[in-house]
């Protein structure tokens, strides 16, 4: 088989390098890659958000499966148009694919069909949310930009005053575009969050195994929301019974209400959930694998993924059984560019890549990297991930984190809790 992989990051880096290691796959290729996907597949010159230059190369290169990674092409109808022209894509068509691209939307998907989710207001005027602000008592909210905004279109208002902010910003500064032109006020929830994805083919439903994403740039959850600083699989809080009322409460009877729109869902389903005293809430859907989880649970699933990503494209996932998974800890440390995630500055060399000692147990998933002559420099914010399997935690993060230490560019930041919320 010939693969072709869309995106560019650090979770394609990861789906190149599973796919790879496939019997099944001859050769994998990835639009547009970055400089560590080119270490495992042939990248070609196509953008993630050019359709018909990735439906082109498709057709030419008789690719036999496409895997979308990133949320914008899945948005934009990618999926559709491979579709109409007969070739094989995994991920939601557009109509499925608004559980993602309009919070608005999934909040009425959960309203409808009485999945557990805080109580959330919409608003498509800033003055109606300045005044619903105004009037609401003290106290933290969540404001959301309703569309796209690269994970970082969430501010967690701890007063009134922060929530007009981060309102104004959606609103009326167009800070994420279109993107914030609906705002999404929800109530502020308490608990541990967790992340639990879905391999579905409309019909049967297959749950991965549950990580943890550390959203805030700095230690101690502290700072604005980013694309995510880190992750770790397993989470021992989420298992067994937990596990079937996240299954049978959330992924079924989303995926049920997703597929009224008119066909089934088909990909990823992720639901990014906090887990509170009265049980799980939605805090959001996404519809493609997560980023930075997609690295850990890829270095724990000991099960080759293309049956599972072929099964799904052809609606016959229920003839597979479960994925086999590594029982280890894996832990997953992101290293972003200074100012991140505001304004920081591309194009710093990459010390002390071609040292490292990497293998099935520990890897460097690029995120944001490019080729300059013989350097690998940074392009993006989220520059690479350290992912190191351990029998233990303690095992897993001094790996990751040793590998961070023998690596330098300018401006280089990462939180050093990753993982600690696994303690005790």
């Amino acid at each position: 088989m010939q693969v072709l992989v869309v995106g560019s990051g650090g979770r394609e880096h990861a789906l190149a390098w599973k796919i790879a290691q496939s019997p099944l796959v001859d050769r994998v290729h990835c639009a547009p890659g970055n400089a560590g996907i080119a270490e495992v597949a042939d990248c070609r010159p196509v953008k993630a958000d050019d359709i018909d230059g990735l439906l082109e190369l498709a057709k030419a290169e008789k690719f036999d499966l496409t895997v979308v990674g990133p949320e914008a092409p899945l948005c934009d109808g990618i999926v559709d148009a491979f579709e109409r022209e007969g070739l094989k894509i995994f991920g939601p068509n557009q109509s499925c694919a608004r559980v993602e691209g309009d919070k608005a939307f999934a909040r009425e998907l959960c309203q409808r069909h009485r999945i557990p989710s805080p109580s959330h207001w919409t608003f498509e005027e800033y003055p109606q949310a300045k005044a619903f602000l105004e009037n609401r008592e003290e106290g933290p909210i969540v404001v959301k930009a309703s569309g796209l905004a690269a994970g970082k279109g969430v501010t967690v208002a701890e007063s009134r005053a922060v929530a007009l902010d981060a309102v104004r910003e959606c609103m009326e500064s167009g800070r994420f575009g279109d993107a914030g032109r609906r705002v999404v006020l929800e109530e502020f929830l308490e608990g541990e969050e967790v992340s639990v994805i879905c391999i579905t083919d409309g019909e049967t439903i297959l749950p991965l195994e549950p990580a943890q994403d550390h959203k805030q740039v700095f230690d101690g959850d502290k700072g604005p929301n980013t694309g995510g600083m880190g992750a770790f699989s397993p989470v021992p809080s989420v298992r067994g019974r937990i596990l079937g009322q996240i299954e049978t409460q959330v992924l079924l009877p989303a995926v049920h209400g997703l597929n009224q729109s008119g066909s089934a869902f088909r990909g990823f389903l992720y639901a990014g959930l906090m887990m509170t005293h009265g049980g799980p809430r939605v805090l959001e859907f996404n519809c493609r694998f997560g980023d930075p989880e997609t690295q850990p649970l890829l270095m724990r699933m000991k099960s080759d993924i293309v049956p599972y990503l072929l099964a799904t494209t052809e609606g016959k996932l229920g003839e597979l059984e479960a994925p086999e998974w590594d029982p280890r800890i894996a832990v997953c440390v992101m290293a972003t560019a200074g100012g991140y995630p505001g304004d920081y500055t591309k194009g710093m060399p990459i010390l002390g890549l071609d040292t490292l000692e990497i293998g099935p147990d520990l890897q460097v998933f690029h995120s944001g990297t490019a080729r300059r002559g013989g350097d690998v420099v940074t392009a993006g914010g989220r520059v690479l991930a350290a992912c190191a399997l351990g029998e233990t935690l303690d095992e897993a993060r001094a790996r990751a984190y040793g590998v961070l230490e023998e690596i330098d560019f300018h401006g280089m930041h990462y939180r050093k809790d990753i993982g600690t919320r696994m303690d005790g």
